[in-house]
């Protein structure tokens, strides 16, 4: 099961909204639709997890190019909303490089991790590291550090952010 939340940083404090990404099929498209949740060009995170597998943070400050952090690859990989986040340069692959081809998994975003990392045809996810990749610093200056992000878990992950940057309970309203 997927969550999705945007979270509006503003001069009154934190604003939640949950998301739909079914439209969603690039990172261009979830930093734009990021974009919207703040006229102001004020930071807004983009919070998605998939229930006790991984679990990603999308950061866009105004116009800058989104910054992300995914705590598992190789189960986001498994994702079509994990599949968003994984671009070339964060996974350290050339543009146009065959790593894994994640639309010949013909994912719908309901995908459960099997919990098997070894894909024994060669087509799979073994190209993406079972760790977390990433701008792992993308939250220090919200009071989450690299040390504590790199130590959430992902069942409850979400939940110890929005509690750091004083946003849990506007997290929860969209929950």
């Amino acid at each position: 099961m997927y969550f999705a939340a945007l979270l509006a940083r503003t001069e009154d404090g934190w604003e939640a909204s949950d998301t739909e990404l079914d439209d969603v099929e690039t990172l261009s498209d979830l930093a734009d639709l990021a974009r919207e949740a703040s006229p102001e060009d004020d930071t807004v995170l983009v919070l998605i997890e998939q229930e006790d597998a991984w679990f990603g943070v999308v950061r866009i400050d105004g116009e800058d190019d989104p910054r992300i952090y995914v705590s598992d690859a190789a189960a986001a990989a498994r994702s079509s909303y994990g599949e968003i986040l994984l671009t070339d340069e964060l996974l350290g692959r050339e543009p146009g490089d065959d790593g894994p081809d994640l639309d010949a998994l013909d994912l719908d975003g309901t995908e459960e991790p099997d919990g098997d990392s070894d894909d024994e045809d060669g087509g799979g996810a073994e190209a993406v590291p079972h760790s977390p990749v990433g701008d792992s610093e993308i939250l220090d200056d919200l009071g989450v550090s690299e040390k504590e992000l790199k130590a959430l878990d992902a069942d409850d992950a979400l939940g110890a952010i929005a509690e750091a940057l004083g946003a849990s309970e506007v997290l929860e309203t969209v929950r």
